[in-house]
């Protein structure tokens, strides 16, 4: 794993011992809901030493799968979670996300202006940025030294990757990179268009080795998948585990995301949840969290912060010719349920 921030996180640590040396008791709790491998376990520490709040967090490797865990009862047992641009509007839609009242968040100042007044969440109402990248994906160069730029490596791999190819098991990012692939919209209607994104997948499954999002920077440092569909930060890291991979920036597109903390409809520890967000909005915490995942944050002033290694990172230097990326877009509910239906024939 890529070395973390330790000069961040012990400054941190230095600065919290002195105030919490006469702290008598836990200031409550704090409930998190968050991706795998996505935030150092040292912040949350140094959270709790500043404050006093005992904090707790449960994992997920999906959107999908934080979705359906909430809508099955979990909703008002956390009290913050990361969703993606496109989940916190599915969210808010949905009304599972609290409103977070004009003047709560003492370093909204700090946010970044491009990140400020977002189309997923006018406004910033109901979240915060966390950080943003691409997804799409590294090939071993010790197995292909061919182009890889062309989304044809995932869905008609040449000889030599087929069989050994790890897609996310992320449906939105899929869907999305499937439709680049054949040039068509996202959210599509058209039947002929649909019909040849349900052959493109079905075709293109024969060709995969595994649906895996949690272990998909495993199974290029093993060698157990020589084509991995993936985060550019997680790439990174499994470059930095001895993987020979290259990440891909594909002429036909790009994706982009953006990962938000949200306050949660029925938190538990709303009060607790605000100051964990705001303690998120301070550059040297945010800091932190990007030197770790190898991401972006949406903050100012977190670039002098930053390792030397991070600042130069080619999943993070896009060649000048790369498309503009795209954002995963929500579709309504009726074409929801054909890609749906997609889906699921596509994992069975």
């Amino acid at each position: 794993m890529i070395t973390k921030n330790r000069s961040v996180l012990a400054v941190l640590a230095i600065a919290v011992s002195g105030f919490t040396a006469g702290t008598a008791a836990a200031e409550g709790k704090l409930s998190i809901y968050h991706w795998f491998e996505y935030i150092p376990q040292e912040l949350l520490d140094a959270f709790s030493a500043e404050t006093g709040i005992e904090v707790t967090m449960d994992t997920y490797d999906s959107n999908e799968a934080m979705l359906a865990t909430l809508k099955a009862g979990k909703l008002g047992s956390y009290d913050v979670a990361v969703p993606g641009d496109y989940m916190v509007e599915i969210m808010i839609g949905e009304g599972m996300l609290d409103m977070i009242a004009e003047g709560e968040l003492a370093n909204v100042g700090n946010i970044e202006k491009q990140w400020l007044d977002v189309p997923f969440d006018p406004g910033r109402k109901h979240s915060i940025p966390y950080q943003w990248g691409s997804t799409s994906f590294s090939v071993n160069r010790d197995v292909y030294d061919g182009d890889i730029r062309t989304t044809s490596i995932i869905f008609d791999p040449p000889e030599e990757l087929k069989g050994r190819v790890n897609i996310l098991d992320a449906q939105g990012e899929v869907m999305l990179l499937a439709s680049m692939h054949l040039g068509i919209p996202q959210c599509s209607t058209d039947r002929d268009q649909l019909k040849a994104l349900d052959e493109l997948l079905q075709g293109a499954k024969q060709h995969w080795a595994s649906f895996n999002s949690d272990g998909a920077k495993d199974v290029l440092v093993s060698g157990d998948a020589a084509v991995g569909m993936i985060w550019n930060g997680f790439s990174a890291k499994a470059r930095a585990e001895g993987a020979n991979i290259e990440y891909s920036y594909p002429r036909e597109g790009l994706i982009v995301w953006m990962d938000n903390v949200v306050l949660l409809k029925d938190a538990p520890n709303r009060a607790n949840a605000i100051r964990f967000m705001d303690f998120l909005l301070e550059p040297e915490n945010i800091a932190a969290v990007t030197n770790f995942a190898q991401y972006s944050a949406g903050v100012m002033g977190v670039t002098d912060l930053l390792d030397d290694a991070l600042k130069s990172q080619p999943e993070s230097i896009p060649p000048a010719d790369a498309p503009a990326g795209t954002f995963v877009q929500v579709c309504d509910q009726a074409t929801q349920e054909v890609y749906d239906a997609i889906w699921t024939r596509l994992k069975k």
